[in-house]
């Protein structure tokens, strides 16, 4: 990896003409706070040499030529909630901070788009749009938390991935700043293109490899007015999993499928303390929302629904009220009540390989001497798996992470799957990106970014290695 240059006085003199000195931070108790995203490992943690707080775009790309300037990284930090590494500054030099750019700048009911600056939560834009009469259909599970930013730096997926696709699908055009400090607009308003090369689609999914996003304009959903949220419990992960299908196959086109094994039930259940979670000692949950703009339409759709699922096997059907939302979306927070130390995989499948998929890391993990923990957006393919460290010893718990991720990672590619889903390679799945990738997608990926970033400041030590 390149050596940079250090962040000197003379870098912080004029990041503090740029932004302001109270938008320069450099206290050591301060630089603590960002040493770390998601990442639980200390040994994992890298201190940055200077956060700083940008108000715009403009800002932004000063700080970027000078960090061009100075050879001098910069990696960028959105809401913090990355899984695979991603805002860790591996290189040291400058955190740039995204809260500041935090307006939703129009909402247009008629054009149905907003537009809104990359420091905005998501939940907030989610309830502004609704507020509106209208949908947002990005979901991840950390919309309490994380930005709009990151989620299209990221291609966040999450709950409603399903019906509505991830959070490109949700993208009309961003302004980025690039690698060198310019500020470019990517993409528009329209309904297709075919006019060059769709930049918007490659700035998307390039975890701040290949620019910043400062603005988006997101697309808008009506709002279906029925839905109904169905809970199945199932006894038998097979019976479970293979229930999915046939929900894919019957036409019903749900919003959300997503799978949570009774290690999750119960941890999660006991992290939100909710005494009466159903079939708590070993329910195995398949949660079903199907959202449709008739009442008829529904009622038939959730008819067929408990059909199928109570004839693949389940033991109880029932509705899934915002509790049992509440247990799938802290599915990460829980796994602090059994280990400080934790890492979470994000293997994505074709949607007709997940039950096998499941089935073979339940099946492999019964020889590994760590908890291994399932849940799952079963009805994309895209499956979280947990390990805990618990009382392993550092080089035990290193030694068999890598061969259980030997076996699950060469399964997935065997089956067309890929290393992640929705939380991205980061810094954390670097060797494996390198190991499992086609060397010829790999080769265009090292192209596009040596041309882009000709002094690889921006984000290094993410996705692959130059």
């Amino acid at each position: 990896m390149k050596t940079y240059a250090p962040v000197t006085e003379a870098v912080l003199d004029a990041l503090k003409t740029i932004v302001g000195a109270e938008y320069v931070l450099t206290e050591p108790e301060k630089l603590e706070q960002y040493q770390t995203d998601e990442e639980t490992d200390p040994r994992k943690f890298h201190l940055p040499e200077a956060v700083v707080l940008p108000k715009d775009a403009q800002e932004i790309a000063a700080v970027i030529k000078l960090a061009n300037t100075y050879d001098v990284p910069v990696t960028v930090r959105s809401g913090g909630t990355s899984l695979a590494g991603g805002a860790i500054p591996v290189c040291g030099g400058i955190v740039l901070l995204m809260e500041r750019l935090n307006k939703i700048i129009e909402l247009n009911a008629e054009g149905m788009y907003m537009e809104v600056e990359a420091g905005v939560r998501t939940v907030d834009i989610q309830k502004y749009a609704n507020e509106a009469g209208f949908l947002y259909a990005g979901d991840p599970c950390s919309a309490e938390s994380c930005l709009i930013g990151g989620n299209i730096a990221t291609n966040a997926g999450g709950n409603k991935a399903v019906r509505y696709g991830v959070t490109r699908d949700q993208v009309y055009a961003v302004e980025v700043v690039t690698p060198t400090g310019e500020i470019v607009e990517l993409g528009a308003r329209l309904k297709k293109k075919s006019t060059g090369y769709c930049l918007e689609q490659l700035i998307m999914g390039s975890e701040g490899t290949l620019g910043i996003i400062t603005k988006a304009t997101l697309k808008l959903q009506p709002i279906p007015p029925y839905r109904f949220d169905l809970l199945a419990v199932f006894g038998d992960p097979e019976q479970a999993l293979d229930v999915v299908p046939k929900i894919m196959q019957a036409g019903i086109n749900p919003t959300s499928v997503e799978y949570m094994d009774n290690s999750y039930v119960r941890g999660t259940a006991d992290y939100l303390e909710f005494k009466g979670a159903p079939h708590y000692e070993n329910g195995i949950y398949v949660i079903i929302t199907v959202e449709t703009f008739s009442e008829d339409e529904l009622d038939l759709k959730m008819e067929q629904l408990d059909e199928l699922c109570s004839a693949a096997g389940a033991v109880d059907v029932l509705e899934a009220d915002e509790r049992i939302w509440d247990m799938r979306r802290n599915c990460q927070e829980s796994v602090r009540l059994i280990s400080l130390v934790s890492l979470t995989d994000d293997v994505v499948v074709p949607v007709n390989e997940i039950a096998g998929t499941i089935k073979f890391i339940m099946k492999i993990g019964e020889k590994y001497p760590f908890p291994v923990k399932i849940n799952a957006h079963i009805g994309d393919g895209n499956l979280h798996i947990v390990l805990c460290k618990c009382e392993l010893s550092d080089e035990e718990w290193e030694n068999k992470v890598e061969a259980f991720h030997k076996e699950v990672y060469t399964y997935a590619y065997s089956i067309g799957g890929r290393l992640a889903g929705e939380h991205g390679i980061g810094a954390k799945k670097l060797r494996e990106m390198e190991t499992y990738t086609p060397a010829g997608e790999l080769a265009i990926m090292r192209t596009i970014k040596a041309a882009m970033d000709p002094q690889l400041i921006l984000n290094p030590g993410k996705i692959f290695d130059l």
